[in-house]
């Protein structure tokens, strides 16, 4: 049976920083706050007249140069969102057309928080089930326009951005199973509801969820991807709260990896938080070539996914 690999990755980012500063002067908080609490000290937030599918495409036009493939090639595109603002057409079928691609399977994934991982396992299965062969991977929101600005238990967490990742058949897997699963009596404790709902989220119950239970279903990861913990040379979570990444890469026993830190400079961007500190980890050469790397995302429904991927 084929496997897939991932050859390369872009992300994008809006242009306007909005730091704790400029946000102390919108709601009642301040920068040691909320650094004290989720450790970030600025996000990125689109124009707003810039939309989810342009994002995608700029992150996906990035990691196709990278990725020096013939555009032509790629057969599948899979993008993970929940903050898509039209039910149809799908983010996918408009980052096809603005790439041109010919005729390519095209879906979006809606797990929101650990959708990337869910698009990426999505990706990795067709390949190797010989439905696809190359395949173009987006995590992308725009968060900002599901926030309520009064509201500073959420509004100094979100951030908005894209990543992509470009996966191609290979005789040798370099993506490993995928362990992914729900909390159904959890599926209310981070959401966006209704025709004009905002994001909110029940934080303690999240965070305790987190804290608990994450480090025993990372090590499954570890194990169906055929590494230790200490063996990873990167560890990927899902960027929403350095008072989560950073404990559970130390109960993990990472103990020789690079943990990806970017919700400090981010935020948290939902299903584009992995692809876009992963895409940076890569650009700046963090982690070598070949590494093992855990990627894990976890949040809406409550969902979670994670795979060990090798590094680009």
């Amino acid at each position: 049976m084929t496997g897939s690999k991932v050859v390369a990755l872009g992300h994008y980012q809006p242009e306007r920083v909005l730091t704790n500063a400029e946000l102390s002067t919108m709601v009642e908080t301040n920068d040691e706050w909320i650094q004290s609490r989720v450790g970030i000290k600025e996000r990125r937030i689109a124009a707003p007249d810039e939309q989810v599918d342009e994002m995608a495409w700029r992150a996906a036009e990035k990691a196709i140069a990278n990725s020096g493939l013939d555009i032509a090639e790629i057969d599948m595109v899979v993008v993970a969102t929940c903050t898509a603002l039209d039910r149809s057409p799908n983010i996918a079928a408009r980052v096809a057309a603005r790439l041109g691609l010919g005729s390519p399977a095209a879906l979006d994934v809606n797990t929101a928080c650990s959708g990337f991982s869910h698009a990426l396992a999505t990706a990795d299965h067709a390949i190797r089930a010989g439905a696809a062969s190359k395949a173009l991977v987006i995590g992308v929101e725009k968060l900002s326009d599901f926030t309520d600005w009064t509201d500073r238990t959420t509004c100094v967490l979100i951030g908005d951005g894209a990543g992509a990742a470009i996966l191609v058949a290979s005789d040798e897997p370099e993506i490993g199973p995928v362990v992914w699963g729900s909390v159904p009596e959890m599926s209310d404790a981070v959401r966006i509801e209704g025709r004009d709902g905002k994001f909110a989220q029940e934080g303690q119950s999240v965070f305790r969820w987190t804290t608990t239970q994450l480090p025993v279903i990372a090590r499954q990861v570890c194990e169906k991807g055929g590494v230790t913990p200490d063996e990873l040379g990167g560890v990927v979570l899902h960027q929403a709260n350095l008072r989560i990444i950073e404990p559970l890469a130390k109960r993990l026993g990472a103990v020789n990896a690079v943990i990806a830190r970017d919700v400090v400079e981010s935020g948290n961007t939902s299903a584009a938080s992995i692809p876009i500190a992963l895409s940076k980890l890569v650009e700046r050469r963090e982690i070598p070539a070949g590494a093992p790397v855990l990627l894990f995302g976890f949040g809406g429904g409550l969902s979670y996914a994670g795979q060990i991927i090798r590094c680009p």
